[in-house]
């Protein structure tokens, strides 16, 4: 039995690695003759392909229909939102009175483990589905354009990662995020004045105080001139404590006139 099991394990994984060759084998060659011709491949190829090899939606796995892409249409409108935009004493506004002085504060959908979101924020966070996060920066410049404490925004900046981490991982996803919202707002986007100038542990296992402690002046500014009387918006993907984007904040604290939103795609339901 058990000699069994290995042996239809090892011919399944062989299968799905003899798929995977052929797939990208005909993909490449697809793709390399069109481009020689200066041509789109018909869509009656395209489906062809996708008969055999589908693409499917990384929040729920069903394959996508026409017209669909890196995120299906019934994964994306059933998130859950919070519409926490509209009550400016909402529970994550409410975290941080008395430690920091911000516009306004969201996360635009409720973050629950083992649902189609979380799946989404790991594909783009770890699996380079960078894709997933401008769609989802779209998504929240919808729900957020009727609230004007963010829409009203001056720039756009996105929680940085440390150098050695946004080198391990080749980009920044809450970078992405602000792409997608920018490009819908049509605002600016910067990414190069704000600094992590510290590693900092991942926060997923630690006790609250050991979170503050470990975003403790974090982040500085390089040039303060560009958000003298601006309004700026911070932009990450997940909210928890917020000592993060505390730890954000307080590097633009004393600019003459800068004001600070910030806007998540996610927090945990409160």
């Amino acid at each position: 039995m058990c000699f069994y099991v290995k042996w239809h394990f090892g011919v399944s994984l062989a299968t799905a690695h003899f798929h995977f060759f052929i797939r990208q084998t005909l993909h490449f060659l697809n793709k390399s003759i069109y481009l020689l011709l200066d041509l789109k491949p018909p869509q009656v190829i395209k489906d062809f392909f996708k008969l055999f090899f589908p693409d499917n939606c990384p929040g729920c796995g069903q394959s996508f229909l026409r017209g669909e892409k890196h995120v299906c249409l019934q994964c994306l409108y059933g998130l859950h939102k919070t519409q926490y935009h509209n009550d400016p004493e909402n529970p994550i506004a409410k975290n941080f009175w008395g430690k920091t002085d911000f516009v306004a504060v969201t996360a635009v959908y409720f973050f629950q483990k083992g649902q189609v979101l979380q799946r989404l924020l790991h594909q783009l966070k770890y699996n380079g589905c960078k894709e997933i996060g401008i769609m989802l920066g779209r998504q929240m410049a919808i729900e957020l354009f009727q609230a004007s404490a963010f829409s009203n925004a001056d720039i756009i900046i996105p929680v940085p990662l440390h150098p050695g981490k946004l080198l391990q991982r080749g980009y920044n996803q809450s970078e992405m995020i602000a792409l997608g919202i920018a490009e819908n707002w049509q605002k600016e986007v910067h990414t190069a004045t704000l600094k992590r100038k510290k590693y900092t542990q991942s926060q997923t296992h630690k006790a609250r105080y050991e979170r503050f402690e470990n975003t403790e002046s974090v982040f500085e500014l390089d040039d303060v001139k560009p958000y003298e009387n601006k309004h700026v918006l911070l932009v990450d993907d997940v909210i928890s404590t917020g000592s993060t984007i505390i730890s954000c904040a307080e590097a633009f604290s004393g600019i003459n006139g800068c004001k600070i939103s910030m806007a998540s795609v996610a927090a945990p339901h409160r």
